[in-house]
């Protein structure tokens, strides 16, 4: 009973340590060479945390995140609009994690070396299709640097795990198109820079149309007394205004953005400055795909953001492709390595990604920012005076639900994936 997970990213690794930890076997198919610790930071919630240390990687993790203590938002002019304490400083019973993406991906994949065995990954293997047999999957694979075709392999199931452009999507759904673009550019880049506020805080300042975050990500940094901060600044065009889309996830220019956040300069923080003290930065648009209205077909399903692309609002891109993989664990577990269990998992998946797509799409908790530069675009004396207590905590406590770490929920129920 093996499970072929096609994709090496955080929720394919997840999805085949929580197989693991469940007794089920599986192989990771990812279609690089050589997996590398690429990407910028990235943050964990609650809720996702929490599995990852059910699978045992508390000491890792804690070895290199930032627990994040709160989270504020500000607008362009630097004046605090909203502030909350975050994980375990917020009374969660697991902290948020603030770290690098290739950090965690390096963690995770470690341990499935370690756990698994190294030849439970191949690199290399693109998904190039698949048929069912009479009591399971064989998928086919191709080298994409050469072209070569490469062994079949056979499994109970077929995960698709493979990301936002993912093959095993386009194959069930080969007229959707390409990723949907809000019109929106985010340059992403790392700075080691003095720490700002509790030397723990992830902060959002402007407004729809142009923003910066940032946050830190290192605790080597932190134990050295400065901070690896991850920054972005993101600039959101006029419906209609072309851009260099054909040169997606292509090295930043600072010339694009740095001449608008040129006057970002808040006392705390200096905009401007952490920018320009950067190491090479990177261009991305904010894209995603609408939701399906069905992930599994037969013994195959998606996962991750090959499931549910998400605008990176909020934090839970990686958050969800995590318990996307220990539900469906969990429901291989109950229904053994079968198309049962993927419908199991879908009915409980599926809707529930679903609604965080669409919410972050609207802006998600950060639409606040928006509504205090509508109302008060030269600055505020009391923010009181421009968004009412019961629309700030109304906003968070609805967003939280939504994406399932409301706080006194998440500390009361029980485990995803139980005693094995």
């Amino acid at each position: 009973m093996t499970v072929l997970i096609a994709g090496g990213g955080i929720a394919g690794l997840t999805a085949a340590l929580s197989l693991h930890q469940t007794g089920v076997d599986c192989r990771v198919f990812e279609s690089v060479s050589g997996i590398k610790p690429l990407g910028v930071g990235i943050n964990l919630l609650p809720h996702a945390v929490r599995e990852l240390f059910e699978l045992g990687l508390q000491d890792a993790l804690t070895a290199t995140a930032i627990p994040t203590a709160e989270l504020a938002y500000f607008n362009k002019l630097g004046q605090c609009i909203w502030s909350e304490a975050r994980g375990r400083d917020a009374g969660y019973n697991w902290p948020q994690f603030s770290i690098h993406r290739g950090e965690l991906h390096l963690i995770l994949l470690r341990a499935v070396r370690e756990r698994l065995g190294a030849d439970r990954i191949l690199t290399g293997h693109h998904l190039a299709g698949w048929e069912e047999t009479g009591g399971g999957v064989r998928a086919r694979f191709i080298d994409r640097q050469t072209g070569a075709t490469l062994a079949d392999a056979e499994g109970a199931l077929l995960i698709g795990a493979d990301g936002i452009h993912s093959a095993v999507r386009q194959a069930l759904y080969p007229d959707e198109g390409p990723p949907v673009w809000n019109g929106a550019i985010l340059w992403r880049g790392t700075t080691r820079a003095e720490p700002f506020l509790t030397g723990r805080s992830m902060i959002m300042a402007g407004h729809e149309f142009q923003k910066f975050v940032a946050y830190p990500i290192s605790r080597a940094a932190s134990e050295q007394g400065e901070a690896e901060i991850n920054w972005i600044a993101e600039r959101k065009f006029q419906p209609g205004q072309s851009w260099r889309r054909e040169d997606w996830n292509r090295a930043g220019n600072l010339d694009d953005f740095l001449p608008q956040f040129a006057d970002w300069r808040f006392g705390w923080l200096d905009v401007p400055k952490l920018i320009r003290a950067a190491g090479p930065c990177f261009e991305y648009p904010m894209v995603d795909r609408d939701p399906l209205d069905r992930w599994s077909f037969g013994r195959v399903t998606l996962m991750g953001d090959a499931a549910h692309p998400m605008y990176p609002i909020g934090s839970n891109g990686a958050s969800q492709g995590i318990l996307d993989a220990r539900v469906l664990a969990r429901e291989i577990r109950r229904a053994g390595a079968t198309p049962a269990a993927l419908t199991a998992y879908e009915a409980e998946r599926r809707p529930a990604t679903g609604k965080i797509v669409l919410a972050n799409r609207a802006n998600g908790p950060e639409q606040v920012m928006q509504l205090v530069e509508q109302r008060a675009p030269n600055g505020f004396d009391r923010i009181e005076d421009v968004l009412t207590p019961a629309e700030l905590e109304g906003t968070a406590a609805e967003y939280k639900r939504i994406a399932g770490f409301d706080r006194d929920a998440l500390n009361a129920r029980g485990a995803i994936v139980g005693p094995v």
